[in-house]
């Protein structure tokens, strides 16, 4: 695969999001281009003009981390741009840069059981684990509850993007929709750069580009983020609006999936909303195992 495109339009977005007067460079007349020009760009990282040119038509390979440094700091790109911009150098040049296989199966791998037990002890706060292609693996019992809207009734495996475009079911559990819908795309885009190989990852970009123009529209403008810890704010259907931190924890042993974790501020409104939860998960959970009385028909 090809990832020119992808250096191309990155360094050019990145490019169009720098004022002169942000870089500390004079506006001057007559600008016929958002941000700064190439040529701005290559002073201030003290390069040639010819050679960032070709660095911005996607000929990256063989930039040294030096260059790729100074082109970071000229763009003034925060750490997660700086670690897409390797990415997608290391991938120009063939080298794997997240240690996972090029060629996978598409279908999800089942949890380890010892990865379910961990999650099964996390009793307070909802816990999932998700990879890199935003497919739902497992949740704590918790997080069964929390995330119903999303997990449905079976079938396909659930998937968080899919459900954040393609679901208007999303809407409503997600109160900051279009902040959700942004870190979604730029969390993929960042994906996409770490393994530009990912058939998986391709083929659910291609699916959500072609059924959402929201997507399509986030997806071209090339913003990447680490999503490692923050507060979101959710709408449940069974308890309301709940706040959560969350905190993001790679699995070591599966390379590419992540373990997350929302908790409520002890005390407050929404650890009550968490506790109520798991009250009527429970009881669901045991009316579901209650034999139906003798007699009785389906």
């Amino acid at each position: 695969m090809d990832n020119k495109a992808e250096v191309r339009e990155f360094l050019m977005s990145r490019r169009a999001n720098v004022t002169p007067e942000a870089a500390g460079l004079p506006a001057g007349p007559n600008r016929r281009v958002p941000g700064l020009r190439r040529s701005e760009v290559a002073t201030l990282a003290g390069v040639s003009v010819e050679y960032y040119a070709r660095l911005e038509r996607g000929t990256i390979a063989g930039a040294s981390a030096s260059v790729l440094d100074a082109i970071a700091r000229a763009l003034q790109l925060d750490d997660t741009e700086r670690a897409h911009l390797l990415d997608l150098a290391r991938a120009a040049d063939g080298i794997p840069t997240s240690g996972r296989p090029r060629r996978r199966s598409s279908k999800p791998a089942a949890p380890r059981v010892s990865l379910q037990w961990a999650l099964d002890s996390i009793t307070d706060g909802v816990a999932f684990v998700r990879n890199q292609h935003q497919d739902l693996l497992a949740t704590n019992e918790l997080g069964k509850a929390f995330y119903s809207p999303v997990l449905g009734d079976g079938g396909r495996t659930p998937n968080l993007a899919r459900f954040q475009f393609l679901d208007p079911a999303s809407r409503d559990f997600y109160p900051e929709w279009d902040l959700f819908a942004e870190m979604c795309v730029s969390i993929m885009r960042a994906e996409a750069g770490r393994d530009p190989f990912d058939k998986g990852l391709q083929d659910l970009v291609g699916e959500l580009s072609t059924r959402s123009d929201v997507f399509r529209t986030l997806w071209g403008a090339h913003n990447v983020r680490t999503h490692g810890s923050g507060f979101k704010r959710f709408n449940h259907p069974i308890v309301g609006e709940v706040s959560l931190a969350y905190e993001e924890l790679v699995i070591t042993a599966d390379p590419g999936s992540i373990l997350m974790v929302y908790t409520a501020e002890p005390g407050s409104p929404s650890a009550e909303q968490l506790r109520l939860l798991g009250s009527w998960a429970a009881d669901h959970a045991e009316t579901q195992r209650r034999p139906a009385p003798h007699g009785a028909t389906e």
